[in-house]
């Protein structure tokens, strides 16, 4: 992992950025920057403001007067993997993609996400598990600048979640795009990210930097996880998680 102190040319800037629908107030004069292959991950409870951050990040909003710095290569992949079924999968991988070059362009990627043998399959066909592969495969076949993530693997089982945390991080490392990653998954921020970041009430209250190399994160993890979880709100003190343990496995 590259080390944060080094300096990372912005993909993503954002300085007193703020967004209100009526009277409601939902991003308050927020400042965020992303590095250049930088990886992040944002918690937040729900109603702090992640997805109309996110829908910022992706240009779905209009954000005419504010100083907002997003590249134009991007893609977004979601929980759901809103691939079209009357599209074979390679069709659905090349949406939008020009050339003659397209279904080999697709072939390859689908290839990298372990989809190649999936090429022809109609995606009411595909597992979930198949099925975000392939949202992911659509998503880097055009090498995006800019990944985001939003709850991508929220629907999945545990067994498929672990995989598919390895394959993004396989591909993260070939491909290189920042990556923001919205979840309310802790301990997948803290496996993932270079940087965890917590919003509230459209603020962002929270950063914790992850020097330790993925794979090796045991140690900074317990009281990381502590931190972050107070900031969302819970009560992650030894005596409270004991309790919590013991309640569930008196039924409670």
């Amino acid at each position: 992992m590259v080390a944060l102190t080094e300096p990372r040319a912005a993909v993503v800037r954002l300085r007193g950025f703020s967004r209100r629908f009526g009277d409601n107030l939902i991003i308050d004069d927020l400042d965020l920057e992303i590095g250049d292959g930088e990886f992040v991950a944002l918690l937040g409870r729900s109603g702090s403001g992640k997805t109309t951050l996110l829908r910022t990040l992706a240009g779905l909003d209009d954000v005419t007067g504010q100083d907002v710095l997003v590249p134009s290569s991007r893609a977004v992949v979601y929980q759901d993997a809103r691939l079209l079924p009357w599209k074979r999968v390679w069709r659905n991988v090349a949406l939008g993609l020009r050339g003659d070059a397209a279904r080999e362009r697709a072939q390859a990627a689908l290839q990298e996400v372990g989809l190649g043998h999936r090429l022809d399959a109609w995606p009411l066909t595909l597992s979930g598990g198949e099925a975000q592969r392939t949202a992911l495969a659509r998503a880097l076949v055009r090498e995006p600048k800019l990944l985001l993530l939003d709850e991508p693997f929220a629907a999945l089982d545990a067994l498929t979640r672990i995989k598919m945390h390895q394959l993004v991080l396989a591909l993260w490392q070939t491909h290189r795009p920042a990556v923001m990653m919205v979840t309310h998954d802790v301990d997948e921020a803290m496996a993932l990210a270079d940087r965890v970041l917590v919003l509230d009430r459209g603020r962002i209250v929270a950063e914790e930097v992850i020097e330790a190399e993925r794979g090796n994160r045991t140690a900074a993890i317990r009281p990381l996880r502590a931190r972050l979880l107070r900031h969302l709100g819970v009560d992650a003190s030894a005596g409270a998680y004991a309790d919590l343990v013991a309640g569930h496995g008196n039924g409670a």
